[in-house]
């Protein structure tokens, strides 16, 4: 996770492909991208055909030319007899750059006796929707800029007023006590910092935050990369199925780090993230809310933060369906649904309109236990879940041969239960 925006700046490649079945708007463009994903140990089935799904996205918003102010950092690594990927995705503008997708192939293999993955998508990518994020990374930059040149003036003319100290015969020495040493502590931190964002070795990334944090303790941002630093061994140690005592320490550590910095910075949307992150950690999910609808609201294009209370909110609701509790359980998910939020946003979504289709039907509605997990084929026409759930439906309500067509698409997608239901 990075406290700093990055853009890729990619060539433009604009694909001109055939007219779907619905025609493209002048804005918009069509392309056909593939994605591939080599499932890890640490991941779940839906999360690696979440992943290659993901990555096919962003290959098609990337052949469109599109200007990306994302992040995706893949990495993978072994402990102990196990591959364990690491994904860090930051999505700003692929959210709202794809306004449908079709798949048009999909299909597992393995590779050393790990499932490989293996999608291939038509979409399409609105490329004016785009236009006002790309000017304002374009203000953000010019200011950034702008900013940086004036701390090297800074610096510089703080360097001539300590060599004005020398004393000239005849003249009256007029002493200028600069904060010269404030600001070559805060340029040494930032220094630090550069160094320690790419690093993969994570004990020196401690080290350097640690030193950058020291140099400038009124500076937010060694705390925020030391904080994240720390929730990062946690997660290895987790994937590892290390004791919960023996990496308690480093969430302890990331606690402080993120409260330290709400004290110095309390609307900074990166500490208020960390400390949303802790608390999910601490199993205090309610406080873990209030940090992320707080981050969001003060920046509503901080997706980040959406996704993580996309998570919470569905896994609350989850506890409330185990309680048969479908009312409070079916307003907690309208909060991860909201109606205003884009279409692009549905394969982040698809637990959350797997549950409410569940509720539903608890509900006695079908109709629109049906019409949610249309939605998830829509975006995946794989799910297999969603396809046997809907054929149940179907089979229900009576309506001619959509469950046979349902359940036969669900066993040819690999399901065995789906296929023993077949005569």
């Amino acid at each position: 996770m990075r406290f700093q925006w990055t853009l890729l700046i990619l060539p433009l490649i604009v694909s001109l492909l055939p007219m779907w079945s619905h025609s493209a708007l002048a804005s918009e463009t069509i392309v056909i991208a593939e994605g591939r994903y080599l499932m890890g140990d640490s991941d779940t089935l839906i999360g690696a055909e979440e992943r290659v799904l993901q990555r096919a996205q962003r290959k098609a918003v990337e052949e469109a030319g599109l200007y990306i102010e994302s992040t995706f950092l893949d990495r993978e690594k072994s402990e102990a007899g196990r591959s364990l990927q690491i994904s860090a995705l930051e999505i700003r503008t692929i959210a709202g750059a794809i306004t449908k997708t079709e798949i048009l192939e999909s299909h597992r293999t393995f590779e050393n006796d790990r499932p490989s993955f293996y999608v291939r998508i038509r979409a399409v990518v609105d490329l004016d929707s785009l236009k006002t994020a790309v000017q304002k990374w374009h203000s953000e930059q010019r200011l950034a800029e702008h900013y940086r040149r004036l701390q090297k003036e800074n610096i510089a003319l703080k360097t001539q007023l300590e060599t004005l100290k020398i004393s000239s015969a005849g003249v009256r020495i007029f002493t200028i006590d600069p904060v010269s040493h404030e600001y070559r502590n805060q340029a040494q931190a930032q220094d630090l910092l550069e160094k320690a964002m790419p690093l993969q070795n994570l004990s020196l990334k401690l080290e350097l935050t640690s030193q950058a944090a020291v140099l400038a303790p009124q500076s937010i941002a060694p705390l925020i990369l030391r904080g994240q630093t720390y929730l990062t061994l946690a997660s290895i140690a987790y994937s590892n199925k290390t004791r919960p005592s023996e990496y308690s320490e480093y969430i302890d550590n990331a606690r402080m780090d993120f409260d330290r910095a709400l004290l110095i910075a309390p609307h900074n949307i990166w500490a208020l993230l960390g400390k949303g992150d802790v608390d999910t950690w601490l199993n205090r999910p309610q406080e873990a809310v209030r940090s992320f609808e707080q981050a969001l609201k003060l920046d509503p294009f901080f997706d980040l933060a959406r996704l993580r209370l996309i998570t919470l909110y569905t896994a609350e609701a989850k506890k409330l369906v185990t309680q048969r509790q479908w009312s409070p359980a079916l307003s907690m998910l309208q909060k991860s649904l909201p109606p205003h939020l884009h279409a692009s946003w549905i394969p982040y979504q698809k637990e959350s309109y797997f549950l409410r289709s569940t509720i539903y039907q608890q509900l006695k509605q079908p109709a629109l236990a049906i019409e949610d997990l249309s939605t998830i084929l829509r975006v995946d026409p794989s799910d297999t879940r969603a396809l046997q759930a809907r054929a149940q439906l179907y089979q229900d309500a009576l309506l001619g041969n959509s469950p046979k067509t349902n359940i036969s698409q669900a066993c040819k997608l690999g399901s065995m239960m789906a296929c023993n239901q077949l005569p």
